[in-house]
């Protein structure tokens, strides 16, 4: 049986880039995958994007494919939650460390299910219609458990991202696909309790001891717990 084309979609601040290791994981499997860029994740000047261009771009990656995951991180799982009506061959969708919204909420109300403090609201810095990260907290906050090279790899690669995307509320309906939910325990970024609460929202959830990047700091693990 054919397996199905994985759409990896990054967090805020993120980009393609952070799947790195995960995508030669998959590569070894001989499972295929693409991951997208977001729009509303991006350096210097550009449009104010929120979710619904991000949620465009991913249904646009997954154009004419018959059988599809869509794996969102973070603010990700924002991100496919809005795509999902829109990918016709979508058969999972799969949420790491992920903010799950209902529909008529955004991330940030999704976001404030737990009114946790973490090192990741202390990383984070307004600049206009954009934010920031301080990028020693977040060094921490988002790769605590990676290797020190990868580390300062994925910090240099941070971007802004837009404050509309975090505030668009969620406009889609719930498709009915599977969905599975994967807690990171070591989470520095977004709370463990607050995954737990996300993952009420799923029909599966499992759990790893890892930072808020397992397909940097795990990607053997990850891989594993997203195949089986």
């Amino acid at each position: 049986m054919k397996t199905p084309t994985f759409i990896l979609v990054h967090g805020a601040w993120s980009g393609s880039w952070c799947w790195r290791e995960l995508e030669q994981t998959l590569e070894e499997f001989h499972v295929e995958s693409r991951s997208v860029n977001l729009p509303s994740a991006r350096l210097g000047t550009q449009v104010t994007t929120d979710l619904a261009s991000d949620a465009q771009k991913v249904a646009e990656a997954a154009k004419g494919l018959d059988d599809v995951v869509l794996v969102g991180h973070s603010y990700g799982g924002a991100v496919i939650s809005e795509a999902a009506p829109f990918v016709p061959g979508l058969h999972q969708l799969i949420y790491i460390a992920a903010l799950v919204p209902n529909k008529g909420e955004s991330a940030t109300d999704a976001g404030r299910a737990v009114r946790v403090r973490t090192e990741l609201d202390d990383a984070i810095e307004v600049d206009g219609d954009y934010l920031r990260l301080n990028k020693v907290r977040a060094r921490s906050a988002l790769f605590g458990q990676c290797e020190d090279s990868i580390q300062e790899w994925a910090v240099q690669r941070l971007t802004t991202q837009t404050i509309a995307s975090f505030r668009t509320l969620r406009t889609s309906e719930s498709t009915g696909a599977a969905s599975l939910y994967i807690k990171c325990r070591s989470d520095r970024a977004i709370d463990p309790g607050l995954q737990n609460v996300m993952a009420t929202r799923c029909d599966e959830h499992v759990e790893l001891e890892s930072d808020h990047s397992p397909f940097l700091s795990h990607p053997l693990e990850i891989a594993h717990a997203m195949l089986d």
